[in-house]
């Protein structure tokens, strides 16, 4: 149950990789999800396991329309009556998977979306989808930005996330483990693409960017099981980390939801 606390924002990464995505975030009396890639037993599970419920989550918010960010979107928005809000790209190029939904709210990328306690705003990143997008979600005193699912950064991404309280960032590959690794070659130039995901060297180069007194929390996020190890996006991070502005790190896993994490 979410208690109400207007000063702070919490968040959990329930699961995050090519196998699921889901990020919970709550302020004030609102609870929402980013993207919901598990079954809706899972997700529930995976809330349980942070002390929360589906009844906590008021709405979901799509980034982009792969199978492994929107699986559960559809049931578990008709079954728990939840709206789901995604731009009208994301909305038909996912309108099979998605099915039914309890109600349809469609933004224009780069649009502020107020949302009982909470705005969310979404700017365009770059993937192999219809429109992607990435988020930053605020409550009027912080804010936590969303970038996953991307080949390449922008200034308008650094320009969106550079201040924000908190950051979930994608960390996907390390270059010599996908060079050597089981993808066939269509695949890895797949990944590396600017329509791709970002390799750690890539992740920091653009942590660098947008690193402000005011992070408080960076979260590695999209780790490639096959094509990267936690230890190998650690040391990329921590070299951008090591004047120790940043008073937490976090390696969001595939198989398990953070810690509910405060910022405040």
């Amino acid at each position: 149950m979410v208690i109400p606390d207007y000063d702070k924002m919490r968040f959990s990464v329930l699961g995050s990789g090519s196998r699921g995505n889901s990020v919970y975030i709550e302020s004030g009396k609102t609870g929402i999800l980013i993207d919901g890639g598990f079954s809706g037993k899972e997700l529930a599970k995976r809330l349980h396991s942070i002390g929360r419920d589906l009844s906590d989550v008021k709405a979901i918010c799509v980034t982009h329309e792969h199978n492994d960010h929107i699986s559960g979107v559809g049931v578990v928005s008709r079954r728990c009556s939840i709206p789901v809000l995604a731009n009208q790209g994301t909305f038909r190029a996912g309108e099979k998977r998605l099915g039914k939904l309890n109600q349809r709210i469609e933004f224009e990328t780069g649009d502020c979306v107020e949302f009982q306690d909470l705005t969310i705003r979404s700017f365009r990143i770059s993937h192999d989808t219809a429109d992607p997008v990435g988020f930053v979600i605020s409550n009027g005193k912080l804010t936590l930005g969303y970038c996953t699912d991307t080949g390449k950064v922008s200034h308008l991404m650094e320009r969106r996330l550079t201040g924000c309280n908190g950051l979930i960032l994608e960390f996907n590959h390390n270059p010599e483990m996908l060079k050597n690794g089981p993808y066939p070659l269509s695949l890895q130039q797949r990944v590396r693409s600017s329509q791709g995901h970002l390799s750690n060297e890539d992740g920091a180069a653009f942590l660098k960017k947008v690193l402000s007194d005011q992070l408080q929390i960076i979260v590695l996020a999209h780790l490639s099981d096959t094509n990267n190890t936690p230890e190998l996006a650690t040391i990329e991070a921590e070299r951008i980390l090591s004047n120790g502005r940043v008073s937490e790190m976090i390696i969001a896993s595939q198989n398990r939801s953070t810690p509910l994490i405060t910022l405040s």
